[in-house]
């Protein structure tokens, strides 16, 4: 008598594609439709079958976690590779881009300003938006800035523009400040023709990821008065 094939339980797929090879000389008994209908499907399923147990037999197939892993390595190394290496002088500036509370005291008054960096014209620049929270008499902003740093690659240093609402300027060369990379922090100096100018200090410390701006005030004979000491912490 003719079992129905899920009525039969056969271990593992050798038994089942026996099992199937069982059914389909046994269907060979039964004439007319049937017969026709029952040996199709039973052709289909002993395919489905067979395919079954050469893809788990398949060397390859049990490779395929380890070939999967390489491949991924593979490509991850390559692009890393490909991806170019960031300077040491951009990869300090980087650190700067952001959001920032700067928090200290300017002319001995305590102060609270925001600060948005960002990268502008293909990277060559590095923006610097300064606003006071305090207001003046009048209710305008007590202080507002904006700086723009670039990589001078021929000297090997930074250049910097500070524009701010406290005066105006020329852009004569003396309002240009440069500074020298060393390690993480930049010393910006602005030499005027009497020799008299103005330092600030850009230091990162990585332990605590925040900045702080030191400015003092040099006179003719180049002695030093602390004029600014401030903390850039990310919002």
């Amino acid at each position: 008598m003719l079992h129905k094939p899920g009525t039969v339980t056969c271990e593992g797929v050798a038994g089942r594609i026996a099992f199937a090879n069982k059914l389909h000389s046994a269907a060979a008994k039964i004439s007319g439709v049937r017969r026709i209908k029952l040996v199709r499907l039973l052709d289909r399923k002993a395919i489905a079958l067979r395919m079954t147990t050469l893809a788990r037999n398949s060397p390859l197939l049990r490779l395929l976690p380890l070939l999967t892993l390489v491949l991924t390595s593979l490509f991850f190394s390559l692009t890393l590779a490909q991806s170019p290496a960031v300077p040491a002088h951009d990869a300090l500036l980087e650190k700067l881009t952001g959001h920032w509370v700067m928090t200290g005291t300017i002319g001995k008054q305590d102060v609270t300003h925001d600060v948005d960096v960002d990268w502008i014209l293909k990277r060559q620049y590095v923006r610097i938006h300064e606003v006071s929270r305090e207001k003046d008499a009048d209710g305008e902003l007590a202080y507002e800035a904006w700086i723009h740093i670039v990589w001078d690659k021929e000297n090997a240093e930074y250049a910097v523009m500070w524009l701010d609402n406290t005066g105006t300027t020329n852009f004569a060369a003396e309002g240009v400040g440069h500074g020298k990379p060393d390690g993480d922090r930049i010393l910006f100096v602005w030499k005027s023709a009497d020799l008299s100018g103005i330092r600030n200090t850009f230091a990162f410390d990585r332990a605590s990821e925040t900045w702080s701006w030191t400015i003092d005030n040099v006179d003719k004979s180049g002695t030093l008065s602390p004029f600014a000491k401030l903390t850039l912490k990310r919002k």
